[in-house]
């Protein structure tokens, strides 16, 4: 028999769903915890302290959920607390970063844009991680706080949000072959990007990358999950504030592949000192 445990995914807010829709969509047969803190919503505006105190919270919680997996499905904390998280949880830990920067060396040729939130870029985990391994890489970064914004708001291919791609990326133009989308909420502004980049740059989304690391890292431990008519696949949602509206935020972002009945509001304080 397979492991039915669920994976855990969280992120500061609901950004990270669309890292759990493309977990759902490569391994449906597994079932998925979703937690997004959206009392403390947004970490990319946080010191590193914080961001790691808050994603210790947050681990906790879902290993007490009794999770097989914790994906942490945030770009910042993965930036900065990932180290942490590894060491604390009793479960696999898998961060995003490590995703977006594998598909943006397979992709580019040595011309890199990184854009997400203040903290991530601020961090410079990503210019780090993809200079150990194309060394002299150009790469340009760009905090883009308000595109976590417009994702919400569903502006994700309109004038506005055209107009504010265009002034977030126009140093990059013509210098990046690949640009890392380094924020869960970005995938959504892909059409706008392109309207500001060109079709030429490709776009690294760390969750696809990050639903293959998943798959290879159950195989891997023998932790994948058998198909079981009499027990399907089941995904909880999370949220620490606003079970009503982040349940509309949260169908808003995963699209019509993913139905998600309710938002459970939960305390995670308890571990926070």
């Amino acid at each position: 028999m397979g492991d039915q445990r669920a994976i855990g995914v969280f992120d500061s807010g609901i950004g990270g769903l669309t890292v759990l829709k493309e977990i759902q969509k490569r391994l449906p047969h597994e079932s998925l915890v979703y937690l997004g803190d959206t009392a403390r919503v947004p970490y990319g505006a946080k010191s590193k302290d914080t961001i790691i105190r808050y994603s210790i919270n947050n681990t906790r919680h879902l290993l007490n959920e009794g999770v097989k997996m914790l994906v942490v499905a945030c770009n910042t904390a993965s930036a900065y607390a990932l180290e942490e998280l590894e060491k604390m949880s009793s479960a696999p830990v898998i961060g995003v970063v490590e995703g977006g920067v594998m598909a943006a060396v397979r992709a580019t040729s040595g011309k890199v844009g990184v854009i997400g939130t203040e903290a991530t870029v601020r961090s410079g985990k990503y210019v780090t991680e993809i200079l150990k391994r194309i060394p002299g890489a150009e790469i340009v970064t760009k905090p883009c706080p308000l595109f976590v914004a417009l994702a919400e708001e569903g502006w994700t291919d309109n004038e506005v949000a055209h107009a504010v791609a265009k002034e977030y990326l126009k140093d990059m133009e013509g210098k990046i072959d690949t640009l890392v989308l380094g924020c869960t909420h970005y995938p959504v502004l892909k059409n706008s990007i392109r309207y500001a980049l060109g079709e030429n740059v490709k776009l690294i989304d760390s969750a696809e990358e990050t639903s293959r690391l998943v798959e290879e890292k159950l195989r891997v431990l023998g932790l994948g999950a058998d198909a079981d008519a009499d027990n399907p696949a089941l995904i909880r949602f999370l949220v620490t504030d606003s079970p009503e509206r982040n349940l509309q935020l949260g169908r808003r972002m995963l699209g019509d592949g993913i139905k998600i009945d309710r938002a459970e509001l939960v305390d995670i304080t308890w571990g926070d000192k």
